[in-house]
């Protein structure tokens, strides 16, 4: 298994994904919402919630999926280690939280659809999540999420930060993150195959039928769904599928066959092959926590502040409960 030791995350970062975080940072009023609201209102209470309904994986629980994620923290030099959940859920599904307290959840029917080497291919992935610092920005995107949905207006002014576009903004730096984690994948593995097996798997894989299934195949597919391109009317139907903005529904991934097709490309590149000879560019400590810190001339929060948005939050919450009992 490759190692990569000090490797830094700008090493395999994808171009799309760095633009779109640089355009969602730019957003008016994004760092206030990132730095004072995400801890209290999203990883706190997921991270209670992991603890009490789901299993934490450990040398004498789930032992095989303990050892591989180890190989695959060595792999991409990631420290501290977070922890790593199994979720019962019939939702072929893996994720990434937390910038404080960083896990990794994966569910049983991931586990059940997947063979041990496409599941390392999953952890590395997420992982990758982690090894770029997106774990703050996914946060932050489902709490625009909920404020897009009708409570914007409640609490820190969120509705004329989504009238600026962030929302766009959130969705399409969501989108691009996930070519950076897939080429993790696929610096852990140091082979493609697992990597677009399992994407394939995510697709429309079954267990039943899995004998059937043609990996040649589906990237043929992948090359088809881009040559869709040429056709300019295509390229508006892929921004509407992606974007629905008539009904608020937004795809939080780019379409499998899309990522088999940049991961393909990236897979043959001469970037990769200068990491693989160790010619990387180097962070200067193994992290998952790469946010920026905060310039000399912002003040740290403290205490007062801290209390401050305990009760917006607890205040935002009753208004959330208000308007569910109104529903109902």
């Amino acid at each position: 298994m490759p190692v990569y030791p000090g490797i830094s995350s700008e090493a395999f970062r994808h171009p799309l994904d760095q633009q779109a975080e640089q355009a969602l940072r730019s957003v008016p009023g994004f760092d206030l919402v990132a730095r004072r609201f995400v801890e209290f209102v999203y990883e706190r209470p997921r991270q209670v919630f992991l603890l009490g309904n789901a299993i934490e994986v450990g040398p004498r629980q789930y032992s095989t999926l303990f050892q591989l994620f180890r190989e695959c923290l060595r792999s991409l030099d990631i420290s501290p280690e977070p922890t790593l959940f199994v979720s019962q859920s019939p939702m072929v599904n893996a994720y990434a939280l937390g910038q404080d307290r960083p896990c990794v959840v994966l569910s049983t029917a991931l586990l059940d659809l997947s063979d041990e080497a496409e599941l390392k291919a999953v952890l590395a992935h997420e992982l990758g999540h982690l090894k770029c610092g997106h774990s703050t920005l996914n946060q932050m995107a489902s709490w625009a999420i909920t404020a897009a949905s009708g409570l914007a207006e409640m609490t820190f002014g969120l509705s004329s930060l989504i009238s600026t576009g962030l929302i766009l903004a959130f969705y399409e730096w969501l989108r691009k993150a996930e070519l950076s984690a897939d080429r993790a994948a696929l610096l852990v593995m140091d082979d493609v195959k697992p990597v677009l097996q399992n994407m394939m798997k995510l697709a429309g894989g079954s267990s039943r039928y899995a004998h059937e299934l043609s990996l040649e195949e589906f990237s043929r597919q992948s090359e088809r769904y881009q040559n869709l391109d040429q056709d300019g009317i295509n390229q508006v139907y892929k921004f509407l599928l992606y974007n629905n903005l008539s009904q608020g529904f937004f795809q939080t991934h780019p379409f499998t066959v899309e990522r088999v097709h940049f991961l393909r490309e990236w897979s043959e590149s001469e970037d990769l092959r200068q990491i693989r000879a160790g010619n990387y560019r180097r962070a200067a400590e193994p992290t998952v926590n790469v946010e920026p810190p905060p310039s000399s001339s912002e003040a740290a929060p403290g205490e007062a502040d801290v209390e401050r948005l305990r009760r917006e939050v607890a205040d935002l919450q009753q208004k959330i409960d208000r308007i569910r009992r109104s529903r109902e």
